[in-house]
């Protein structure tokens, strides 16, 4: 393996300091300190009143058993199948690729009509219906050219390759659009409910605007409805107050966790609450404000710019672009168990998701081929990794 930079591993330790200036998503902006990370480290009862799981070791590990295949174009959504394979789509081609988790191989489903791709906007999240197995239904979250928007298509296998994507059905459409902070994480939950996460375009007061969909976390069901249970009533928003949340991940005990865009200072790991409002653009980062909730890790933004997120072994996995590294956060029960870790630093460049393969396995896909990269040959990578 070429390493980009020197390799590091870094155990993050808290700091108090605060950038000035303002830093893109991505970070174009230049590095000015450390690796450093803050977290509480004190455990904190279940929200459900439940015995929490032990915690996970205060070290851990990663390794890269292997590169699962190269070559892919922007990269963005990442969605195993249930009868295996792994689906990723290309934000700037706007084409969903079968990849044989086996062998590597690349099957071109098709391209999604619609996608107008531009700056961090295009064919975003994808996601696999609850109901796979009789629906064959993939959801898709992109860019067009007048909004974000979230569609379903048919997958049918049987038919050529480039060819096996059914028309798109619209099911929320309206999502504000913008060169950057589109958002874009599509997920469906231990509910079987969708839920999507949406930026605010970079106008900071449509976060705080319940009616409008920018900077929020949607739950809706598979039709594109508010689910049931929604904390505004008919309404499609779970959580606001977001600047740009491109993670999604539950854990064992079905708490959804988040991971945030940052601007001036911190980037963040939240803990998503029903009806919760997580500052933006009024607060960044810790401050201990009523009506706000806090995250529950933060990073300075050269060190993070986080995209997905993963729960494997105990705790989060989130990958890094701007930080180029991917990190551990260990959790006991709603509280990072120990202060976070930072794996693969500069080694494999940018990276945008990772999702978890069960049990110790994640899948990871680099993100050099999106503009603010430097690809090198064989970028971009799908990788498996083993955690510990």
């Amino acid at each position: 393996m070429v390493q980009r930079r020197a390799v590091t591993t870094v155990l993050a330790t808290a700091v108090l300091l605060v950038t000035a200036g303002c830093s893109s998503d991505d970070g174009e902006e230049p590095n000015t300190g450390g690796t450093s990370a803050t977290s509480s480290t004190k455990p904190e009862a279940s929200p459900d009143g439940g015995t929490e799981e032990s915690a996970p070791p205060a070290k851990g590990s990663v390794k890269v058993v292997r590169t699962v295949t190269e070559g892919l174009n922007s990269p963005w959504g990442l969605a195993p199948l249930p009868e295996g394979g792994l689906l990723v789509s290309s934000r700037d081609e706007g084409t969903i690729t079968l990849v044989d988790e086996k062998t590597g191989k690349k099957t071109e489903l098709g391209e999604v009509p619609g996608v107008s791709p531009a700056g961090e906007g295009g064919l975003l999240g994808i996601a696999i219906s609850p109901d796979y197995a009789s629906d064959h239904m993939i959801y898709a979250y992109f860019t067009s050219e007048s909004d974000n928007r979230v569609v379903r298509m048919l997958y049918d296998p049987e038919k050529p390759s480039g060819e096996q994507l059914g028309a798109p059905d619209t099911i929320v459409r309206g999502i504000p659009k913008g060169t950057n902070h589109n958002g874009g994480r599509l997920a469906f939950g231990p509910d079987k409910m969708l839920y999507a996460t949406t930026g605010e375009r970079y106008e900071g007061p449509l976060a705080q605007d319940k009616k409008s969909l920018g900077g929020k976390i949607l739950r809706m069901t598979p039709d594109g409805e508010p689910a049931p249970g929604n904390p505004f009533g008919d309404s499609l928003v779970y959580s606001y107050g977001h600047r740009n949340v491109q993670g999604l991940a539950w854990d064992t005990k079905q708490r959804l966790w988040a991971s945030e865009f940052g601007q001036n200072t911190w980037d963040e790991l939240n803990l998503i609450k029903p009806g919760g409002n997580y500052g933006w653009p009024d607060v960044e980062g810790k401050e201990g404000r009523s009506g706000f909730v806090d995250p529950v890790a933060q990073w300075r933004t050269e060190d993070a710019s986080p995209s997905g997120v993963a729960i494997a072994e105990g705790s989060v996995w989130m990958a890094g672009l701007r930080g180029e590294r991917l990190w551990r956060i260990p959790l006991e029960g709603t509280k990072p168990s120990a202060d976070p870790q930072a794996f693969l630093t500069d080694e494999y460049g940018r990276l945008r998701t990772v999702v978890s393969a069960g049990g110790d396995k994640l899948w990871l896909t680099t993100s050099e081929t999106d503009g603010r990269g430097s690809p090198e040959k064989g970028d971009d990578k799908l990788l498996e990794l083993e955690v510990k």
